[in-house]
């Protein structure tokens, strides 16, 4: 779950990371009121769930409070556009306004899961404001990194090291250090996915602060973190997604293709997803529909899939092991019968009971391609829409 900017502040500063002086705006009057508050010059930031906002026009500086009326009413309600987005962009619904810095120096620093270690990871680097990806392919040693061992958590030596790394020495090294652990202890302690300053700066006055901020929670984990569930910003994700969830079904990502595809087990959904582009087609979603034994969580997946526009043909691949195929053969009949899935629909079964499911579509009436195995599937399926 991705928070605002402004949200992901919030969180940090309750841990004692200092940030720059801002609210939220929802209006024009708000912001020109919160920037006569802050006094001087002020940054509008868009607050919406991607990156390089101010490409897409989204972040813009503010001379005088009248500006930031002006700079707010442009912002507010825009669809913001960016390469991250997509086309369709996302919706601005309120702005942050925060005191411009003077900055001396942009740094970066992360707190993320290495799947590879099996462990967090803290990454730093002097080279802040730009694209870590670009930094770590370009220049790797201007990357530094610290692992988080679970057997023995955080240590503060490694927040030392990591602002000796970085540069940050003499009057500085306390305040950079207490931020690096104070960073680190949220996002431990929130169960996150990603915690990204970029960047963090050092001001001319001598200030150490994050001047933006990039934190996601670890969706798993939010039964235990009820207080950060209620920040969700549902405005801020696809229609088809939400609906998925809705339905109680988890693992739905809508992608840019016309092939809908309903599949059980993660490995299986990307192996299909890959045989789907080796026969010249495209999938509109990864949906893994899991150990689904009843029929009408079947039928809830394919209405889903069935009334996207975008989707042109079905593609239903199951290999049953916990989930029967004949109550997936079943979900298929039943959502076939109530026109739910009204393009062509092709099907392979394998696993659990898959003579019963088999027995059953062939006893249905309706018009199903059949396939034996998944590469075959995926070429049926192409071939259906072209």
């Amino acid at each position: 779950m991705k928070l605002h900017e402004y949200q992901a502040k919030q969180l940090l500063a309750s841990y004692g990371v200092p940030v720059p002086e801002g609210k939220v705006a929802t209006t024009p009057e708000e912001a020109q009121i919160i920037a006569e508050e802050i006094g001087g010059r002020v940054v509008i930031k868009a607050q919406a769930h991607t990156g390089a906002r101010g490409k897409g026009g989204g972040v813009k500086v503010a001379e005088t409070p009248a500006e930031a009326f002006k700079i707010a009413g442009e912002i507010i309600g825009m669809q913001l556009v960016t390469k991250q987005t997509g086309p369709a962009g996302l919706p601005v619904s309120f702005v942050l306004v925060e005191e411009a810095i003077s900055i001396e120096r942009e740094l970066y620093l992360s707190v993320a899961i290495d799947g590879s270690m099996a462990m967090p990871v803290i990454i730093a680097s002097q080279e802040g404001g730009m694209d870590i990806e670009e930094v770590a392919e370009q220049r790797p040693e201007a990357i530094l990194k610290q692992y988080i061992d679970p057997a023995c958590g955080f240590q503060g030596y490694q927040a030392r090291a990591l602002a000796f790394g970085l540069g940050l020495s003499g009057e500085l090294n306390r305040p950079a250090t207490a931020l690096i652990e104070a960073v680190t202890k949220s996002f431990l302690e929130t169960d996150g996915s990603i915690a990204e300053i970029n960047p963090v700066v050092v001001t001319t006055d001598g200030r150490i602060l994050a001047a933006d901020a990039k934190f996601s929670i670890d969706d798993s984990a939010l039964f235990r973190q009820k207080n950060l569930a209620d920040l969700r910003d549902r405005s801020q994700e696809a229609d088809k997604e939400l609906e998925a969830q809705d339905a109680g079904i988890g693992n739905y990502i809508k992608l840019d293709g016309n092939i809908g595809c309903l599949v059980n087990g993660a490995g299986l959904a990307m192996a299909t997803l890959d045989a789907i582009k080796m026969a010249g087609g495209d999938a509109a979603n990864f949906l893994d529909i899991g150990t689904a034994n009843s029929p009408e969580a079947v039928v809830a997946a394919l209405k889903i899939i069935g009334t996207d526009p975008d989707v042109k043909a079905v593609l239903v691949n199951i290999f049953g092991g916990l989930a029967r195929t004949d109550i997936i053969a079943q979900g298929i009949i039943d959502a076939k019968n109530q026109g739910l899935i009204p393009q062509p629909t092709i099907v392979r079964l394998a696993g659990s009971n898959v003579n019963e499911g088999n027995a059953l579509l062939d006893n249905s009436g309706l018009d199903l391609v059949r396939a034996a195995d998944f590469a075959e599937a995926a070429k049926s399926a192409v071939s259906a829409i072209s």
